[in-house]
């Protein structure tokens, strides 16, 4: 007898092998790329080639292209293929003028000269959009062999961070305050005067590949230094001091801005090629103050889980012991979980909504974990640019078919008939509303110039994908599942409802539901502060292996918080359980929507009505989808423990 290869085996194959090939995406790849002097040498290079990425801010959502700016281009302009996850996150990458020869130092190099002159009205329109930039303290992002070049600079308690950006320059207010980067030097002293770094003294540290055994050399470092120097005479080019380059509020006279650049190559052997990001992810801020906090929240959700677990086992033994073995007269004085067995599967009202969003709660659940094991493994590292939104879209492509099959099954369950409505509603409701949501704030960005707005033809390989690959496999799932039998419940519906007792405050339904998600967020809130950092500061995210921890942690909480007031609300003869196991964990999603609202005025400098509009569009796609996810968790957690229960007592 043959046996058949599960769907879900041959999805999570193809799945690798696409992420394997989002490693092979543009310039160099993942494997390390060797460097020599000479020419004609075979896999090795000589010309170390500069590309840039869009410019962001801390203070504005709205990232721009380099080339919007008016900075030195490149004549001939290459920009290398990008992956679906670079482009819905507004990566955009290209060539630069700067290049440079492989150990070849440069003391001081000219790039372009870039003028403004005040009766030209597109001059002033330039310069006014690079004064924009400088006062929102846009930062350039400029990457050398797949590696950002970053700006080290000392920080508090001695400590040195390395920013994967820089800025294009800063400013001086009229009270003379200086903002962001002009308080690194004491010449950036004129009031309501902005100051550009057109300079950039570049280091490049290699790794010599002669005592290992192989050609060349690879990189495994790029720092640089920006600087703001005011150029007096274009043929004696001084790069290492002088007056600054000043550009006036008040646009009165021409201005000239001459770019240029310093390399120099160091040697240094003890860095090894694979450990070349070590530097900047060991620097970035909060990450090491914040262990003693994330350990102590492990410890804490760990210790109320076998508190829960615990109480649970123990009271429950004693339930079912005590119910199997009194009289079935006594049994009718008593009062607990027992006495609801003849109602407790009757089905919910609005069955049909809650088996969508189950469905849909299925695949965001299966997406999540598939995507966070391979992050762990270290498929989706920030070296693979876009690789981890690419994989999440992907998969949740993949998974339609089992959204469809338990949408389908549970509706089956819940006694419904209108099945092709189910299926529809599962394929497109919350997709819907998620693309609905995610293409008005694309139009936002389209009306303000981003690069952040999706090109026309991604949005239509989007929907390709959703309406060609997702809602057909949707539809195979819920085939299955209404081909299979109802889920058989242990008791049987009594055919008239009983009548719910009084309930304590305590046991309604609201105070249960919104208590139900404190503690699952309580398990999560710090490491949502690196996620939103990583999201809206710019911040590289890594920490991929204690987040799956958290991940299973969230999963255990969510569950036991679930069963634990399941329990409580059986106990007080209340047996309308579904809906609120759903809601019990999913209202974690409200919690993660106020911890938004909050970081949004406590942590960001966010300032406009687009960006702020922007912020809250992208959260509530966050809150939908985390609000799916927990609400699923909940919900079949309560279902299995349900039917663990009733199972296990006699009833006649």
């Amino acid at each position: 007898m043959k046996r058949r290869i599960p769907l879900s085996f041959v999805l999570f194959i193809l799945l690798v092998v696409y992420c394997f090939s989002c490693s092979a995406f543009y310039l160099p790849g993942l494997a390390p790329v060797s460097f020599c002097e000479e020419k004609d040498v075979p896999e090795c290079q000589t010309q170390i080639q500069l590309f840039v990425n869009r410019l962001d801010s801390v203070e504005s959502v709205l990232p721009y292209e380099y080339d919007v700016f008016d900075f030195c281009k490149d004549v001939k302009e290459t920009r290398p293929s990008e992956n679906l996850g670079q482009v819905l996150f507004g990566e955009r990458i290209e060539s630069s003028p700067y290049k440079f020869s492989f150990k070849k130092d440069v003391k001081c190099s000219a790039v372009c000269t870039k003028i403004y002159k005040k009766d030209v009205k597109e001059d002033v329109a330039k310069l006014d959009f690079l004064k924009m930039g400088m006062q929102l303290n846009y930062q350039h992002h400029w990457i050398i062999d797949n590696m950002p070049v970053t700006w080290c600079y000392d920080v508090e308690d001695g400590q040195k961070y390395c920013n994967p950006g820089f800025p294009i320059g800063c400013l001086v207010t009229a009270d003379g305050r200086a903002k962001d980067a002009c308080v690194i030097n004491s010449k950036f002293n004129e009031k309501n005067t902005y100051y550009v770094f057109n300079h950039v003294s570049i280091k490049i540290t290699y790794h010599s590949g002669e005592s290992e055994g192989w050609k060349g050399a690879r990189l495994v470092g790029a720092t640089l230094e920006p600087k703001s120097i005011k150029q007096t005479d274009e043929k004696n080019l001084n790069c290492e001091d002088g007056s600054p380059m000043e550009v006036p509020v008040v646009f009165d006279s021409d201005v000239s801005v001459l770019y240029t650049y310093s390399v120099t190559f160091t040697e240094d052997n003890s860095i090894k090629w694979a450990s070349r990001w070590d530097y900047i992810l060991v620097s970035m801020p909060h990450t090491n103050i914040q262990w003693f906090s994330i350990m102590n929240s492990l410890v804490i959700v760990l210790f109320l889980s076998g508190m829960v677990a615990m109480i649970m086992l123990r009271t429950l033994h004693k339930d079912i012991a005590r119910y199997n073995q009194v009289d079935q007269e006594d049994a009718q004085e008593e009062s607990g979980w027992k006495q609801v067995h003849g109602d407790v599967f009757r089905p919910p009202r609005k069955g049909m909504l809650l088996s969508i969003f189950l469905g849909q709660g299925t695949q965001i659940f299966i997406m999540t974990f598939i995507t966070l094991f391979l992050a762990c493994l270290g498929f989706l590292s920030p070296a693979n640019r876009g690789a981890l939104m690419t994989c999440a879209v992907v998969l949740w492509v993949l998974l339609g078919t089992p959204a469809g099959y338990v949408s389908a099954r549970l509706y089956k369950t819940f006694g419904g008939e209108k099945w092709k409505t189910n299926v529809l509603l599962t394929a497109l409701l919350c997709p819907g509303i998620v693309f609905a949501d995610f293409f008005l704030m694309n139009l936002i960005l389209w009306v303000e110039g981003s690069s952040a707005a999706i090109p026309f033809g991604t949005l239509v390989a989007i929907l390709a994908l959703w309406f060609g690959i997702s809602v057909p496999l949707t539809f195979i799932g819920a085939y299955f599942g209404f081909k299979k039998p109802a889920i058989e419940q242990p008791v049987r519906t009594n055919q008239i409802p009983r009548q719910i007792p009084e309930q304590s405050f305590f046991t309604k339904p609201i105070p249960g539901i919104i208590m139900g998600g404190i503690l699952p967020f309580g398990c999560i809130f710090i490491q949502l502060f690196f996620i939103l950092n990583s999201i809206w500061s710019h911040q590289m995210y890594y920490m991929f292996g204690f987040l799956f921890l958290v991940f299973i942690i969230l999963l255990i909480t969510c569950s036991e918080a679930t069963i634990l007031l399941c329990y409580f609300h059986l106990c007080a003869e209340d047996y309308h359980w579904w809906w609120r196991s759903f809601l019990t964990s999913g209202f974690t999603a409200v919690y993660l929507f106020i911890y938004a609202v909050h970081y949004f005025f406590s942590k960001l400098q966010i300032i406009g009505a687009a960006s702020t509009i922007l912020y809250f569009g992208y959260t509530m796609i966050m809150v939908l989808i985390f609000f799916l996810f927990t609400g699923t968790i909940g919900f079949f957690a309560c279902f299995w423990f349900v039917n663990k229960i009733y199972s296990v007592v006699k009833v006649d």
